[in-house]
C-alpha cells in the first residue's frame, strides 16, 4: 500500500495533463486514521464520477461491539453513519471547481426507511464507506490542485466528523441503536402473538405530500380501537400500546378521504424500520407482506392461475398460463399466485387498484350471468381458503361493495383518520348469513402449495457487448437488461432507486443461470438469496469494486422482478 505523500506527489506530477492520466492514481493509500481507495476513475469530467472508498479499522473507529454484533443493530448503525457522512459531505459539494462533474462528492441519500446499503459496511468492527467524487478538470485537462483540496482537505474533515465514535454525538448513536432494538422486539412479538401488524398509538401516518415521505404537520395521531389494543414492554422505550392486527382477514372501510389508504400505505411500508421522527417508527408489519393490485399489460410467464381463472372460452391453459399482455383480472390473479409462491404470509390489497371482476361478483350479476359462464372465481370466494387452509392473512381496503363483509374476521372503520372496530356491528347487520351468495365451486388453493410443483423457466439469449450484459436504470420504477425492459412501477413496496439497482443485478445473475438451460425458479432464487444473506449485496457485482449503489431487498421483490421479465422462452 502506498502512502498519502506518494499520492500527493503522483497527483501533482500529472497536473495539466490530459484527463485519462488520472487513471494512474488508482490504488490504496494510507492516511492518518484511515485507508483511502481510488477504485475507479471516470473517463472524462462529464462521465459518471469516480468511485472511492474509505476503510477505518475497528481499533480506530472504536464503536462499541454490541452496536454491530446483531444484524438489526448493524444495519441501524450503518444507516446512521451513512447519514452522518452525507451531512459532512454537503458542506464540500462543488467547493472544488472545474468543468462537468468536477468537485461533486456524493454518497447514497437515505430516505425514511432504515435499509442495509452497499454504501456503508461494518464487518467485525471495521468500517467501509463507498462514495463518488468528480475529479476536477479545466475542460478535459487535469486540475490537480482542486483534486488535492478534496483528497487532502475535505475528505479528512468528512471522515473525522462521521467515522469515529469519539467525534459523534454518542447519546444520539445510542438512541439509534435502542430504537432498532425496540423495532426488532416488536417484529418478534408479531410472530409470538399471531399478529401480522402493529400500529402504535401516537403514530403519524399521513405524509407531508405526494412527493415527500416526511410526516404531515398537524395530522391526527393514530389511536387504536380499545377492542384491538395490545400492550408491549419494549427493551428501551418501555410500555407501548397500539393496534395489533391479528392473523386472518381484516377489512378496512370508511368514506373517501377518511384515511383508509393512508393506513394501508403505512402498513405496506412497515415491512422496513423507519428513522426517529418519521411518525411511523412503531408501525411494524410482517416482513413478507406483499401489496397486490391489478397490472394491465404486464407479462405473465408460466403461472398456475387456475384457483382464480379456469375454463376459458378459448381453452387457453390456466394451469400453465402465459401472456405478453395480461388483463386486469389475469394480472391480479398472477400477482396473488406469485406472492404466495414467493413465501408471502400476508396480502395487502386496496380495492381502488384492483380488477373489480377479479375481486367480487354481486348477486344480480350471478343471476344474469351464471357461474358456468364465468371463468373467474372471485377473490372473495378464495380469500377464506387462503387463510384457513394455508395461513395467508389478508388486509383489504374496501369502499364500494358489501360482499367483502362476509369474508372478514375483523372490520375496521376509518372516520376522519380515527379508527373504530365495527366487527360486531357488521355481524349484527348481516345476521346469520355467512356466504356471499356466490355458487361457483372454487378450485382448491392447495395446488399453489403442492411440494411436487416445480416452475421452470428458460431465458432467451441476452444481448451482450464485450461479453457483458448492459443494464440501464430509469429511476426507481424500471430498468433495461440487454434489450428487455423490466417495469417495476406497480411493485409498490420498492421504495428506493438503489433497491431497483439491486434487483437489476439479481435478475442479471438469475438470467445467467437460466440462459443456458431451463431452471427451477425456486431453486435459483433460493441459491441467490443465500448468497446475498451470506456475502451481502456487494457480491452481486462481479469485479474488483462495487460499481453501483444498492439497497436492501426481500426475496419477494426478487420474485416480483423475475416475474416481470419478458425474455423467457418455451
Amino acid at each position: 500500500m502506498k502512502s498519502a505523500a506518494e499520492l500527493e506527489k503522483n497527483l501533482m506530477s500529472i497536473n495539466r495533463r490530459s484527463y485519462p492520466a488520472y487513471k494512474d492514481l488508482r490504488g490504496s493509500y494510507q492516511f492518518q486514521g484511515y485507508q483511502l481507495n481510488i477504485d475507479h476513475v471516470q473517463g472524462d469530467p462529464f462521465a459518471s464520477p469516480s468511485k472511492l472508498s474509505i476503510q477505518v479499522k475497528k481499533i480506530q473507529a472504536r464503536f462499541p461491539e454490541e452496536y454491530y454484533k446483531e444484524e438489526h443493530r448493524r444495519i441501524a448503525l450503518q444507516d446512521y453513519l451513512t447519514r452522518q457522512f452525507g451531512k459532512a459531505v454537503s458542506k464540500f459539494i462543488f467547493q472544488a471547481k472545474g468543468s462537468g462533474k468536477s468537485g461533486l462528492i456524493g454518497i447514497s441519500r437515505c430516505g425514511q426507511e432504515v435499509l442495509d446499503r452497499t454504501a456503508f459496511e461494518i464487518k467485525d468492527g471495521d468500517l467501509l464507506v463507498r462514495f463518488e467524487v468528480g475529479f476536477p478538470a479545466n475542460g478535459r485537462t487535469i486540475n490537480a490542485f482542486e483534486l488535492r483540496k478534496i483528497l487532502f482537505e475535505y475528505l479528512p474533515e468528512i471522515a473525522d466528523r462521521s467515522l469515529y465514535y469519539k467525534n459523534l454525538n454518542q447519546q444520539e448513536v445510542k438512541k439509534c441503536i435502542e430504537l432498532a432494538e425496540d423495532q426488532h422486539y416488536i417484529r418478534r412479538e408479531l410472530t409470538k402473538r399471531r399478529l401480522i401488524a402493529f400500529v402504535a398509538n401516537g403514530s403519524i401516518l399521513p405524509r407531508e405530500s405526494g412527493v415527500s415521505q416526511k410526516p404531515m404537520k398537524g395530522a391526527i395521531a393514530f389511536e387504536a380501537p380499545e377492542s384491538m389494543e395490545v400492550e408491549m414492554e419494549l427493551p428501551h422505550r418501555g410500555k407501548i400500546k397500539g393496534m395489533g392486527i391479528p392473523e386472518g382477514i381484516t377489512l378496512i372501510v370508511g368514506g373517501g378521504y377518511h384515511g383508509k389508504s393512508t393506513l394501508l400505505k403505512a402498513l405496506e411500508q412497515g415491512i422496513y424500520n423507519h428513522v426517529a421522527g418519521d411518525g411511523r417508527e412503531y408501525v411494524i408489519t410482517s416482513d413478507t407482506a406483499m401489496k397486490i393490485r391489478a397490472e394491465d399489460g404486464r407479462c405473465v410467464s408460466h403461472i398456475n392461475i387456475s384457483p382464480f381463472i379456469n375454463d376459458l372460452p378459448n381453452k387457453k391453459d390456466t394451469v400453465n398460463f402465459f401472456t405478453e399482455d395480461a388483463s386486469g383480472s389475469t394480472s391480479q390473479a398472477a400477482n396473488v399466485v406469485e406472492a404466495v409462491q414467493s413465501g408471502a404470509k400476508c396480502l395487502l390489497i386496496d380495492e381502488d387498484t384492483c380488477a373489480t371482476n377479479f375481486m367480487v361478483r354481486d348477486e344480480l350479476m350471478q343471476a344474469v350471468v351464471s357461474g358456468e359462464q364465468e371463468p373467474i372465481t372471485p377473490f372473495t370466494l378464495q380469500a377464506g381458503n387462503l387463510y384457513q387452509k394455508q395461513g395467508i392473512s389478508i388486509i383489504l381496503v374496501a369502499g364500494s361493495s358489501g360482499s367483502y363483509f362476509y369474508i372478514a374476521d375483523h372490520v375496521l372503520q376509518m372516520d376522519n383518520y380515527r379508527t373504530y372496530d365495527i366487527t360486531e356491528k357488521v355481524k349484527t347487520v348481516i345476521g346469520e348469513k355467512s356466504e356471499t351468495g356466490e355458487k361457483k365451486v372454487p378450485v382448491d388453493v392447495a395446488v399453489l402449495f403442492d411440494k411436487d410443483y416445480h416452475r421452470s423457466l428458460k431465458a432467451g439469449k441476452m444481448e451482450k457487448k464485450r461479453d457483458q450484459v448492459k443494464i440501464k436504470q430509469f429511476g426507481k420504477d424500471s430498468f433495461s437488461i440487454g434489450r428487455e425492459n423490466v417495469d417495476l412501477k406497480y411493485v409498490e413496496q420498492i421504495l428506493d432507486a438503489e433497491q431497483t439497482t439491486a434487483l437489476a443485478y439479481c435478475l442479471k445473475n438469475l438470467l445467467e443461470e437460466m440462459e443456458r438451460k431451463e431452471q427451477d425458479v425456486d431453486l435459483c432464487v433460493e441459491k441467490l438469496w443465500r448468497q446475498i444473506k451470506k456475502q451481502g449485496l456487494a457480491s452481486l457485482c462481479k469485479g474488483s469494486y462495487v460499481s453501483v449503489e444498492m439497497a436492501q431487498i426481500r426475496k419477494q421483490d426478487i420474485y416480483a422482478c423475475l416475474n416481470r421479465y419478458r425474455g423467457f422462452i418455451g
